[in-house]
């Protein structure tokens, strides 16, 4: 996606990693949020890879109301903002965001739901039964977002790069498909947060 490219000296992640970013696209492709954990605790306990995988759902989900939160708050943003939010959206899929019952697969639904159709929609779009509690959630959300657009892309910059960061230090301690995909979707963090980076300055 075009960004005005700086002339000073970028502090985020340089050209290697959009290419790491790029090749995690492709293996997002091949991962499944279905693949069937080897780590289990006994009964009906979620295993390790089943936690982080759901961690990494509501991470991503959490990450694309952040989103939605600044484009509601900045329209003019929204051009810039959308394809990213989108990507988020997709890896919240990819986690299987949705894909189960309960309380904290209302809001992954709607935010999935919401992308669906077009990444620039509304959550309150989604034809979830909860799209009303989350267009709240959002409009909650927007009212905590900086005033200055390059204020609001820096905060979105140092959220992607701390959940890039993290995941990063998650992945070595999970199976391998799963590693895989959590170390591509951090991968495509930095590179977001990177653009994110050129396009506050």
């Amino acid at each position: 996606m075009p960004f005005p490219l700086s002339s000073r000296t970028p502090s985020g992640p340089r050209r290697r990693t959009l290419l790491a970013a790029a090749a995690g696209t492709f293996a997002l492709a091949g991962c499944s949020a279905d693949e069937p954990s080897g780590d289990t605790t006994g009964g009906s306990r979620p295993s390790l890879a089943d936690r982080a995988r759901a961690r990494a759902a509501r991470d991503s989900t959490t990450l694309a109301g952040r989103y939605t939160a600044v484009i509601a708050a900045h329209p003019d943003l929204e051009k810039k903002l959308a394809p990213l939010r989108a990507d988020v959206v997709g890896h919240a899929r990819a986690f299987g965001a949705g894909s189960s019952a309960g309380s904290s697969a209302s809001p992954s639904a709607s935010a999935s739901g919401a992308a669906s159709g077009s990444a620039s929609d509304s959550p309150t779009a989604s034809p979830s039964g909860s799209a009303s509690a989350s267009a709240s959630a959002s409009a909650s959300a927007s009212s905590d977002v900086a005033a200055r657009p390059e204020d609001a892309l820096s905060e979105l910059a140092t959220a992607e790069l701390a959940l890039a960061d993290e995941r990063t230090q998650a992945l070595v301690e999970l199976p391998g498909e799963l590693a895989r995909l959590l170390a591509s979707v951090a991968a495509a963090g930095a590179a977001h947060a990177y653009l994110l980076t050129e396009a506050a300055k």
